[in-house]
């Protein structure tokens, strides 16, 4: 699976989140400033062709949406990160935001009881 360009990841986030949605639809959810209709509509056609998304038409206009999952490409992004930042482990990539005072102590204890919990 590819890694999408930030305005791509945009876009099949406002996909993922509001389901199927014509182009018009998907500006209204992206963050400012709004790109071009024109320029959305192009991603939206790379977007397909990379397969990440179809659509269904109606008449001349399509409506779009999501045929990769938000988890699976959610799990892709997140082994790049590790894979590319922390030797392929996930405990440097922990200590990391606790180096750095992005997770506290409590979501730390958090983690270890989803872990226990799943084993």
């Amino acid at each position: 699976m590819q890694k999408l360009a930030k305005r791509e990841e945009q876009i099949m986030q406002v996909l993922w989140d509001r389901g199927p949605s014509f182009v018009k639809e998907i500006i209204e959810d992206l963050p400012e400033p709004k790109p071009h209709y024109n320029s959305v509509s192009t991603m939206v056609r790379i977007l397909e062709t990379k397969g990440f998304i179809d659509h269904k038409a109606f008449g001349k206009s399509h409506q779009y949406f999501a045929k990769v999952e938000k988890e699976q490409y959610q799990g892709k992004a997140v082994n790049d990160l590790v894979d590319n930042f922390f030797n392929n482990s996930y405990s440097e990539m922990v200590a990391y935001f606790a180096k750095k005072e992005k997770i506290s102590e409590a979501e730390l204890q958090d983690i270890i009881k989803i872990i226990k919990t799943n084993n």
